[in-house]
């Protein structure tokens, strides 16, 4: 399949600012020659913004200035005049309280950015968790030609021997400390180790799950995804980018081509297949609902099901992002899928072309790192969603993070009515708790927090840790991040501060959870039920800034996307009337 080129050239949405001899030509011309720019870069060559959430408080994207020269260099080349601007950072590892609560304002920076500036194309650049989601729900609500290039992860880290993983180890040794396995000397020391170069997470957490999306839903160039942050290959993967988004605009090739049913199928299988976050279900249920894919829970619950995990990463696995990469990265994954017959394979990507043409080449590197089908680290991967009288509209796990013999069980409920709650109780000795209950906690989703934080995989009790516990059920309407792992199910919905049924678990109360049926069970009747939930008190609403208040009125729950009710699908790209 390959995308029909239009005539060139043709009439382009800058003209409408640039285009002219008219008095209000002459002010957005002038203007922008006070930068130094010559008369010819305005002779009707495309305008394409290079949309960058570079910032020092964002840590994954403080080298993104470098890349953004690169990509300059690639528009300048194909004939395009490079434009660079910023747009709202969403810094994970900074932003209180959640980065979540931000990815709606970025995205809508991103659409007015794009709709009432001259622009015929945009490069988006990304890198930590929510400004992926954020740049592409925004440029697909504009519809115009767009190409996503990420700033890549971070390099392997080391500690006396061990592969540190991003977010990972930080869990892993926190539980060490507090079961005594661990010294707090020996924690600090390893900090050193955590973050050792530009980039993002170097575990399939969000951040690289999210790249990899990008990838599988054809918005990025074949292979975009795993290049190091440091590696030379990723200033190159840059200048390619701007040189393709020129030919796009060229070819009117848009978000709508490429954001098809199927390219998100193909997504939702690939994630299952690398072993990806289970927050890539929230963001690609709202970047569907920008582009008007009727995308819900039971389709990631259908098309993930049967694809095993193959990516031997951390979480779920042994390795890091630097040997996905040298393995042969997203290519060989999707080729995979493709020999399986779980891949649609004419799918178009911003290369013009079927997704197909890209990876049916691909070379596995190494078998250790992307598995053989036979030596899977989950037969059954993707992301399994269970229903019942707790999550009547679906909560989430991810198989290939959790301990298989937790995957079907019952247990008494012990209880926390927030995040604050957990941290006053879960390390007293005299809390009513051991390994087989099943920890709850409440008002975290998109309204309880607010913007539903990654605190949804609750640490154990130091007592239950010293026993050499290592996981539990745990149930929550919270996130967790995409570098944690556990026995968690998450995003439960309704949330409890919407009055889901979660809002009313007590101490005491049974839960039975079965991932092969998809059923998440509290063991009450009906009738109980709905006399608790008649006696419930919706939370206080303490949203101080107008910001927060906006979001708190107009979030959507999690099973949707959490986007804004105002936001769903596409408005275009319309010009602004100008007013000089």
């Amino acid at each position: 399949m390959t995308f029909r080129k239009a005539d060139w050239p043709r009439k382009l949405r800058s003209h409408e600012w640039y285009g002219g001899s008219s008095r209000d030509h002459i002010y957005h011309r002038s203007w922008m020659k006070n930068q130094g720019l010559p008369d010819d870069l305005f002779d009707g060559r495309p305008v394409i913004g290079i949309c960058n959430t570079w910032s020092e408080l964002t840590p994954c994207n403080a080298h993104l200035r470098d890349l953004a020269q690169r990509v300059k260099h690639g528009i300048y080349e194909a004939g395009g005049l490079p434009v660079e601007f910023p747009v709202f950072s969403t810094g994970e590892s900074s932003l209180r309280p959640t980065a979540m609560m931000y990815r709606n304002l970025a995205a809508m920076d991103v659409e007015e950015a794009l709709r009432a500036n001259p622009l015929d194309g945009v490069v988006l650049l990304v890198g930590c968790d929510k400004t992926t989601p954020a740049l592409l729900m925004g440029a697909a609500s504009v519809d115009i030609p767009a190409i996503a290039v990420s700033g890549g992860p971070m390099l392997n880290g080391w500690f006396r021997g061990g592969r540190v993983g991003s977010g990972t180890a930080l869990w892993q040794m926190s539980e060490d400390i507090k079961a005594g396995r661990m010294t707090r000397a020996d924690f600090l020391d390893a900090e050193q180790a955590m973050s050792r170069s530009p980039g993002s997470c170097n575990t399939m957490g969000t951040a690289s799950s999210m790249a990899s999306m990008t990838e599988a839903l054809g918005m990025a160039l074949s292979g975009n995804a795993a290049i190091p942050a440091v590696d030379s290959r990723r200033r190159v993967m840059a200048h390619l980018t701007g040189r393709r988004i020129v030919e796009m605009v060229k070819d009117d090739l848009k978000p709508s081509d490429v954001l098809t049913r199927e390219a998100f199928e193909n997504a939702i299988r690939v994630n299952g297949a690398i072993g990806g976050s289970t927050n890539a279900v929230i963001h690609l249920l709202a970047i569907a609902g920008r582009v008007g894919v009727d995308l819900t829970l039971d389709d990631w619950d259908r098309l993930g099901r049967d694809v095993p995990t193959i990516v031997n990463l951390m979480p779920s696995g042994k390795y890091l992002m630097e040997e996905f990469f040298y393995a042969g990265g997203v290519p060989v994954v999707i080729r995979r899928l493709g020999e399986a017959g779980l891949l649609h394979k004419n799918a178009l990507t911003v290369a013009g072309h079927a997704i197909w043409d890209d990876v049916k080449d691909a070379v596995n590197w190494n078998e250790d790192v992307i598995l053989p089908v036979d030596r899977a680290l989950t037969r059954h991967g993707g992301v399994a969603v269970v229903k019942g009288n707790l999550a009547p509209r679906g909560a989430v796990l991810k198989p290939s993070a959790a301990s298989p013999h937790l995957m079907k069980h019952r247990g008494r409920a012990v209880v926390f009515e927030d995040i604050d709650d957990y941290k006053r109780k879960i390390a007293d000795e005299t809390l009513d708790i051991d390994e087989t209950c099943v920890m709850v906690m409440k008002n975290c989703g998109p309204r309880g927090y607010p913007g539903m934080a990654e605190v949804g995989n609750m640490g154990l009790p130091p007592k239950v840790l010293r026993k050499g516990i290592t996981d539990m059920v745990r149930i929550s309407d919270a996130r967790m991040s995409g570098t944690a792992y556990g026995t968690v199910v998450l995003h439960v919905s309704p949330e409890a501060a919407a009055g889901g049924p979660l809002a009313i678990v007590e101490d005491g109360d049974m839960i039975e959870l079965d991932v092969e049926a998809r059923r998440l069970h509290l063991d009450l009747g009906d009738e109980e039920i709905a006399a608790r939930l008649a006696a419930w008190t919706p939370p206080v609403d303490v949203a101080e800034s107008g910001y927060a208040r906006l979001f708190m009125t107009h979030v959507q729950g999690a099973d949707t996307g959490a986007d804004f009710d105002f936001l769903k699908g596409g408005r275009g790209k319309a010009v602004p009337r100008d007013s000089h």
